[in-house]
């Protein structure tokens, strides 16, 4: 199963494409879709919708996952990553596919074991279970760590619908 996963942004969108076999992870990529900050909110949404497409046409990820976004003090740019986040959501409708949609402490729990890990952890876990992986950023690893995330979730809901078609 290729996942792809997708850390929202408005200037740096990071994405991470894996393969999961069970419970074998492969590194597929990884990169930044970057906005020009001098730029029209329209025209660097319009920048990450197009960079992100042709990530998915060159990888053709079956299944994507989007970090969900978080609240902040500063409403203006509360509202403009969701602009963002809205571009990781409709890309992956775009091309067909389901969006799971993971809180932040989800992903780090799933990766890292612990809700609060920090930035670091979170990358070196991911490099653990990528053996080789080379991460393009900050932003890419946590992409990656979402993709992470889903393929351990999508693992456990089929192992709960063969369960449960058995039962």
């Amino acid at each position: 199963m290729r996942v792809i996963g997708i850390d929202p942004g408005l200037r740096n969108l990071g994405w991470g494409v894996i393969e999961a076999d069970g419970v074998r992870l492969r590194h597929v990529a990884n990169g930044v879709c970057q906005s020009d900050a001098s730029g029209s909110l329209a025209i660097r949404l319009l920048e990450l919708h197009q960079q992100l497409t042709n990530v998915f046409m060159q990888y053709r990820p079956v299944t994507a996952a989007v970090e969900q976004t978080f609240v902040n003090k500063d409403a203006v740019a509360t509202l403009k990553l969701g602009s963002a986040r809205g571009i990781a959501l409709l890309v992956p409708a775009q091309a067909g596919l389901e969006v799971g949609e993971y809180a932040p402490n989800a992903v780090k729990k799933a990766v890292v074991g612990v809700g609060k890990a920090a930035k670091e952890q979170v990358e070196h876990m991911v490099r653990m279970q990528l053996p080789g992986v080379h991460i393009v950023g900050p932003d890419a690893a946590d992409a990656l760590a979402i993709a992470i995330c889903h393929a351990f979730h999508a693992q456990s809901a089929r192992a709960f619908a063969a369960a449960s078609a058995r039962a």
